[in-house]
């Protein structure tokens, strides 16, 4: 963050939360000056030491919900904060929101995710940190290796939880929850509240507060959505008049990393200077694309699920789903990568006719038809609502929307070997 004049010096609505003064002009000086509704209802009991779970979707505002509080504390005491989330990126995202922040108090932040040099971790440690964000994978190589101690730890953040959950990551969790103090302030937020979610929250919170912004399967609100029915084979070509006919930056989702890579280059030969985010892909490799993106340098993005996560973009005008997700949940946190922080946003999802039962749990989760569209360069085309429901897509037809909440979540290597 660059330091810019004040646009007002009267107290910002932060400041009405009890933030600190100092932080809220910080963040005034960014034309940050309403909190939104998480941050509203979240901050206050977390000024007081309080454990809470705060239910609230992709882009409202989470990192600030839970940052603010911990910076505060930690400038008026001793210990540590630590925070952790499912991707790199996310933990990314999260360092440098915070870090101009933590400047005011002196306070250091370091980031232990997994593609990144150990070594250079290890000495990360020795400048004493106060504030620790990592993924859970490489916060348990430096727990095996003695290298980091968790003793000091007064605040716990669990962010995007159902996502660590979903990804597999549950032993990790316990390792880590094993090794911090059981007398500490936690803070757990998630998109949704499967029973695996309430279990954690009961076993390791302290009458922990819930704060629920929207109800499981909300949309963001100023997403424009849209459904195009398209023959497999004519995908391609549907994406090249939509990059034609948006002038903005466009997020494009692919089911698996091995189909990212082939948008990428069909886009590329098609002269749109594009970028890939997916496993396949090295940490170096994913923070260059993901800063050319957010500084326009390429207008395009493809990206899978699990590596989007962290994808902190304000203005992206479309997400186009060119494969729908395995899962109908991934479906709102995809098109949540636009229309954030108010903004107006358009999602764009292809489907095959024979993907009827894909659409229909996706309309059942989020409680409303998805408004279909014929492209001028398509023929007409419908769902076929006869096919059958195939053993391994019979587990996605619920009988309500909060089944997909509720059900076991799926063994980690069997969603990763496509990422």
């Amino acid at each position: 963050m660059q330091s810019n004049p004040l646009p007002s010096l009267q107290p910002s609505g932060f400041q009405t939360l009890g933030v600190d003064p100092r932080l809220a002009t910080l963040l005034a000086q960014h034309h940050i000056t309403v909190p939104t509704p998480i941050q509203h209802q979240a901050i206050p009991p977390a000024l007081q030491g309080k454990d809470l779970v705060g239910i609230a979707q992709t882009g409202t505002g989470k990192t600030f919900a839970f940052g603010l509080p911990m910076l505060q504390q930690l400038a008026r005491t001793q210990g540590r904060g630590l925070v952790i989330v499912p991707t790199r990126e996310l933990a990314q995202q999260i360092d440098d929101a915070l870090a101009p922040l933590a400047a005011l108090f002196f306070i250091r932040i370091a980031t232990f995710v997994g593609g990144a040099s150990m070594h250079l971790q290890r000495q990360m440690l020795r400048m004493n940190p106060r504030i620790l964000v990592a993924t859970p994978g490489r916060l348990n190589d430096h727990l095996r290796q003695g290298t980091i101690t968790l003793k000091e730890v007064r605040i716990l953040v669990l962010d995007e939880a159902d996502r660590m959950l979903d990804m597999g990551f549950k032993p990790q969790i316990d390792r880590i929850l094993a090794h911090v103090p059981r007398e500490r302030q936690t803070l757990l937020f998630s998109a949704t509240m499967p029973r695996e979610i309430m279990q954690l929250a009961t076993g390791e919170m302290h009458l922990p507060l819930r704060i629920e912004v929207a109800p499981t399967g909300t949309t963001v609100a100023k997403v424009e959505q849209e459904l195009i029915i398209v023959r497999q084979e004519d995908k391609g070509a549907l994406l090249i008049s939509l990059v034609k006919e948006y002038r903005g930056s466009i997020l494009v989702f692919s089911r698996t990393k091995h189909g990212a890579k082939k948008i990428t280059r069909v886009l590329n030969v098609a002269g749109f200077h594009s970028a890939e985010i997916h496993a396949n892909r090295s940490l170096a490799q994913r923070r260059a694309a993901l800063a050319g993106f957010k500084s326009g340098q390429c207008r395009i993005l493809v990206a899978t699920d699990i590596a989007s996560r962290g994808i902190d973009v304000m203005d992206i005008e479309v997400v186009i789903n060119y494969d729908l997700p395995d899962d109908p949940s991934d479906y709102i946190h995809r098109i949540g990568r636009t229309a954030r922080a108010g903004r107006e946003g358009r999602a764009i999802s292809f489907s095959t006719p024979s993907q009827a039962h894909h659409i229909r749990d996706i309309e059942r989760l989020i409680r409303a038809p998805l408004p279909r569209r014929v492209h001028s360069s398509l023929p007409a085309l419908s769902l076929d609502l006869d096919v059958a429901v195939t053993p391994h897509h019979r587990h996605h037809v619920p009988r309500s929307p909060t089944h997909y909440h509720n059900r076991p979540r799926r063994a980690f290597h069997q969603r990763r070997s496509r990422r």
